[in-house]
C-alpha cells in the first residue's frame, strides 16, 4: 500500500503547476531575451517572453478537452522587434492615449511622444511594451506557478517625470486563472496607467473571425471619441447604441451600423465605464463566450475603465505564431485601466502616483468551458 501512495504521490507532482525558464532570442545588442512556461495539471500553459513582459501564447483545452493556442502572437523575436503590434504586452507609462501628447502636473508642463496621429498612445514611441524587463523570482508549487519581471524607467523616460520602477508577476493556478499582478513605484510625482494588451480568439490563435464570440460587458455608459480616438469628456449611456453589450451579443452584430462612433474607432475601440472610481475589490468587468470551442474567458479588474477593442487594424500583412495571417477582426482585445486622457480631462478622476505610494492593477482572467445545452 505504502509503493501505491507512493507512486500517486509521484504522479500528482509531476502533474503539478510547473514554471519553466527558456531563452527566446538576444537583443541586437547582444542581451538575451528570457522566456518562461507555466503550465498546470490541466493541460493550460502560458509562455511569457521578457522583451515587454508579454504573453507569447496561452494554451486552454476546448469543451472537447483539445487545446489550443489563442492568444495572438510571433513565434520569432525578430518579428517582434521588426513590426511590434502590441500582441500580449504590457503597456505603459500610460495605457491607452494622452491628447497631443501633452499633460500639466502641478503647474509643470510635459510632452510625451505622438506616435498615434497627433496623440500618444500606449507611452510613446517607446513604451513599455517595447523595453526588456528583467526576468526576477520563477517559482512554483502545487496549486500555482509564477514568473516576476521588473523594468526601472528613469526620469524624464519618453517624457514622463520621475523614476518609475514597475514589476508584473505573471500567475496560472491550478483553476485555470491567469493573473497578471501590475505594480509601480515613483520617486517623484508622476502619471500611471499600466495594462495588458493580449489579443485573444478564442477558437485558437489564427483560426479567423472572432465576430460570432459573444461578449457581455456590465458598463451602463462609455467614453465617445473624436476622430482621433480621444474621449470627448462626454459619458453616454449604453442604452439604445451598438454599444449595448449589458446582455451577451455578438460581437460583429452591430459592428457595421451606420453610427459615427464606430466610424470614428473603425469599429469598437472604445472605453467603458464599469464605474466612476476604482472599485475595493475585484469584480466581473467582461464575460466571453465562443459557441464554436465551448471557451470561455471571464475578465475580473477593480479599475473604473475597461477598454474593449475588436482587432481593426489587423490588415493581412501579420504572419502570428502558428503560420496564419491576421485579419481584420481575428482577435478582441479587452484592457482594464483608468479613462484615457485621463490626465488631461479632470472630470475622469487622477492618474497620480506620489512618491510613497504604489500603484496596482490586478486583472484575472478566467478560463472555462461551456457545452452546447449550458455550463460544466
Amino acid at each position: 500500500m505504502a509503493s501505491i501512495l507512493g507512486l500517486a504521490t509521484l504522479s500528482m507532482a509531476a502533474h503539478a503547476a510547473d514554471a519553466k525558464r527558456e531563452t527566446f532570442g538576444s537583443m541586437p545588442d547582444g542581451r538575451k531575451v528570457d522566456a518562461v512556461v507555466l503550465s498546470n495539471a490541466h493541460g493550460m500553459t502560458a509562455r511569457i517572453i521578457a522583451l515587454g513582459a508579454s504573453i507569447q501564447s496561452l494554451a486552454t483545452p476546448d469543451r472537447n478537452g483539445k487545446s489550443a493556442n489563442i492568444a495572438l502572437g510571433y513565434a520569432t523575436l525578430a518579428d517582434y522587434l521588426g513590426n511590434p503590434q502590441y500582441f500580449g504586452a504590457t503597456v505603459g507609462r500610460y495605457a491607452n492615449r494622452i491628447a497631443k501628447g501633452k499633460f500639466t502636473l502641478d503647474g509643470h508642463a510635459y510632452s510625451v511622444p505622438v506616435n498615434n496621429g497627433v496623440n500618444s498612445l500606449h507611452g510613446g514611441s517607446k513604451g513599455f511594451d517595447k523595453v526588456l524587463w528583467t526576468v526576477g523570482e520563477v517559482k512554483h508549487d502545487a496549486d500555482k506557478a509564477s514568473v516576476t519581471l521588473s523594468y526601472a524607467s528613469p526620469d524624464g523616460d519618453m517624457g514622463y517625470p520621475g523614476k518609475l520602477t514597475a514589476t508584473v508577476t505573471y500567475t496560472l493556478d491550478e483553476a485555470n486563472h491567469l493573473s497578471i499582478d501590475y505594480r509601480a513605484t515613483t520617486d517623484k510625482t508622476t502619471i500611471v496607467n499600466l495594462s495588458n494588451h493580449a489579443y485573444w480568439n478564442l477558437s485558437g490563435e489564427g483560426s479567423g473571425s472572432v465576430m460570432e464570440h459573444r461578449l457581455t460587458i456590465p458598463g451602463e455608459a462609455y467614453l465617445p471619441v473624436d476622430a482621433g480616438s480621444i474621449p470627448t469628456g462626454e459619458i453616454r449611456k449604453v442604452a439604445g447604441t451598438p454599444f449595448d453589450f449589458r446582455q451577451a451579443k455578438p460581437i460583429g452584430r452591430d459592428i457595421r451600423t451606420n453610427d459615427v462612433q464606430l466610424l470614428n474607432g473603425h469599429g469598437y475601440d472604445h472605453n467603458w465605464v464599469i464605474s466612476k472610481d476604482e472599485a475595493p475589490a475585484l469584480r466581473v468587468v467582461a464575460r466571453v463566450e465562443d459557441p464554436a470551442s465551448g471557451r470561455v474567458l471571464t475578465l475580473k479588474s477593480s479599475k473604473p475603465g475597461l477598454q474593449f477593442y475588436s482587432g481593426n487594424f489587423l490588415d493581412g500583412t501579420t504572419v502570428g505564431t502558428g503560420g496564419h495571417v491576421y485579419r481584420q477582426g481575428d482577435a478582441f482585445v479587452l484592457e482594464p485601466q483608468l479613462y484615457p486622457d485621463t490626465p488631461n480631462q479632470a472630470s475622469f478622476g487622477s492618474a497620480r502616483l506620489e512618491p510613497g505610494h504604489e500603484y496596482r492593477n490586478l486583472i484575472v482572467y478566467e478560463f472555462t468551458t461551456e457545452s452546447a445545452r449550458g455550463a460544466h
